[in-house]
């Protein structure tokens, strides 16, 4: 076994990142005439990402704990189908929230790999527009619109 630690390992002593604190002022925006992706970039959308997966995991917490409260025996039918009805609208917006999350962990993981802000399809940088308003793109908003378009060709046939 060698004593030698991989570059990954190299910044995480024991699970923990020694990468230090990137300072980033209050009223930050990620500007065109920055270098693309510099360590204020990446750091203003790793915390973009995570105040908004905080955010989301809070809303779940509050709607379990609603549910579990709103488990009572109504005994007006009407009454009764209208409230099962919200259950189900809840649950669904729960479950698009869950593969939120996922799809914001897995931009967390770009940001860690270098990857974050190139699109997966061309490997050109990303508009800084396009990522402050949707952080989780993998896509140039070119590549996107063309795989959309190939999508609903495909699903008129």
């Amino acid at each position: 076994m060698s004593s030698e630690l991989s570059a990954a390992d190299a910044g995480r002593v024991g699970g923990k990142s020694l990468k230090q604190e990137v300072f980033l002022p209050e009223d930050y925006r990620p500007a065109e005439n920055e270098p693309f992706m510099n360590e204020r970039q990446l750091e203003y959308f790793r915390r973009k990402l995570i105040d908004w997966k905080n955010e989301l995991l809070a809303d779940s917490r509050d709607t379990i704990e609603g549910l579990q409260d709103n488990t009572r025996n109504i005994p007006d039918v009407a009454d009764r189908a209208s409230e099962e009805t919200d259950r189900a609208l809840e649950l669904r917006t729960r479950d698009r929230q869950r593969k939120l999350v996922a799809k914001i962990e897995s931009a967390l993981r770009r940001i860690d790999e270098g990857e974050y802000g190139y699109c997966e399809v061309t490997g050109e940088p990303i508009s800084l527009k396009r990522l402050d308003a949707r952080p989780i793109a993998t896509m140039s908003l070119e590549a996107q619109e063309r795989h959309e378009r190939r999508e609903k060709v495909h699903r008129d046939d």
